[in-house]
């Protein structure tokens, strides 16, 4: 599968005035990774999040001028953000975006309900429609405590709540933008909307070049944030029936301390690690295990960038990033013993690490700037030739 060279990117009007706006700023995941990239693309821009925890971002986002909501100034709003999800709607509507020429959302809550001004155009990039609203619920909800049982009908209650604001504001958006087709067939679902497909970018030449790893010093690998629906636990369980295997664990969230009071002595928690040490926990990994279901999942193809081939549930947005039997291998069922059954398979593979690195090309950082910089390109000119959206809004 040959690596996908872009044509050179397509200019876009001098003296726009951007205004980029991102749910929340307290973690550096894949969305951010996003961020990076629109603001290299846009770096006259005002970035606007409703929360942000200084120092957590890029040099590049870092160096961006920003704005905060009002929430930003509440107690802990930067350690627990997600307890203030009430107050989002209303926080996000606050920004004053009147004098942007374009609008540029970053979005996996409420961040395409900003309001653009008068004329303005409104891509916005979605990350997936929220997900404790529509579709995973019960994920973020899922729990055996008292506590959580009693809140349940609420939280339900809650989620209702934030759908109907979702899909009151969806004429907010001109334009909107998935980053996979997984995510593309939500919004056609639960918004009644099309949207363009272009995958998060992949930096691969941060993965080129790497050490090489002896193989008596190589383990398995899986990084990400530690929440439910990542399903860690299931990764925890499976290695539990690898002894001779060693996991290694990179990140860190409220999953995090009851699975290493429980994990097997051949898993170890690193916890969050300098994004400059990223690339050598990849350099080291045998494999790279995927064990959620993710909109779309960023990490994966980072492994294959680094030449590493990845064991993944076989749903999502895996399906459009790992190529099973080349670059990987899909389990099909959430259990450990379909997991490990997936890790032997792939240990009969010969998968070339170059195959790896030649697929992830595919999504590198120059293709993702080249393709939103065309689709803004083309929803401004919409716009000035006077063409008004025909779509129906659900």
């Amino acid at each position: 599968m040959p690596p996908v060279t872009p044509s050179p990117r397509v200019a876009l009007p001098q003296n726009l005035r951007v205004a980029i706006v991102h749910d929340w700023l307290v973690t550096l995941r894949g969305g951010e990774r996003v961020l990076d990239a629109l603001c290299e693309l846009f770096p006259q821009a005002v970035v606007h999040t409703l929360v942000r925890q200084p120092g957590i971002a890029t040099p590049r986002i870092e160096a961006m001028r920003h704005v905060t909501s009002f929430a930003d100034r509440l107690p802990l709003a930067q350690k627990k953000h997600r307890w203030l999800l009430p107050l989002y709607p209303t926080a996000i509507e606050s920004f004053d975006l009147t004098a942007f020429d374009l609008v540029l959302s970053s979005s996996h809550c409420v961040a395409k309900a900003a309001l653009a001004g008068p004329g303005a155009v409104h891509v916005c990039y979605c990350h997936t429609p929220v997900r404790y609203a529509w579709d995973r619920t019960d994920d973020y909800i899922s729990g055996s405590s008292p506590l959580l049982q009693l809140a349940r009908p609420a939280l339900h209650l809650a989620a209702k709540w934030l759908r109907d604001f979702d899909v009151a504001t969806l004429d907010r958006v001109d334009r909107f933008v998935a980053n996979s087709q997984n995510t593309a067939n939500k919004i056609q679902q639960f918004y009644g909307r099309t949207a363009d497909v272009v995958p998060p970018p992949v930096e691969c030449d941060r993965f080129a070049n790497l050490p090489i790893v002896p193989q008596s010093e190589r383990y398995d690998l899986l990084l990400g944030g530690l929440v439910p629906y990542k399903r860690a636990d299931l990764a925890v369980e499976a290695w539990r029936l690898m002894p001779d295997r060693q996991l290694r664990i990179v990140g860190d969230g409220p999953e995090r301390a009851r699975l290493e009071r429980s994990a097997p002595t051949n898993v170890q928690f690193i916890g969050r690690v300098p994004e400059e040490d990223l690339a050598r926990w990849y350099a080291g990994a045998r494999l790279f295990a995927f064990p959620g279901e993710e909109d779309f999942g960023i990490v994966p193809l980072e492994a294959q960038a680094a030449g590493v081939p990845v064991v993944a549930l076989g749903k999502g947005g895996a399906l459009e990033t790992v190529v099973d039997g080349q670059t990987g291998v899909f389990f099909h069922d959430s259990t450990p013993a379909a997991l490990v059954a997936a890790v032997q398979q792939l240990d009969l593979l010969a998968v070339d690490p170059d195959t790896c690195r030649q697929h992830a090309r595919r999504f590198d950082r120059e293709a993702f700037l080249h393709r939103m910089a065309a689709i803004v390109a083309d929803a401004l000119q919409t716009r000035r030739h006077g063409a008004r959206r025909t779509e129906e809004v659900a």
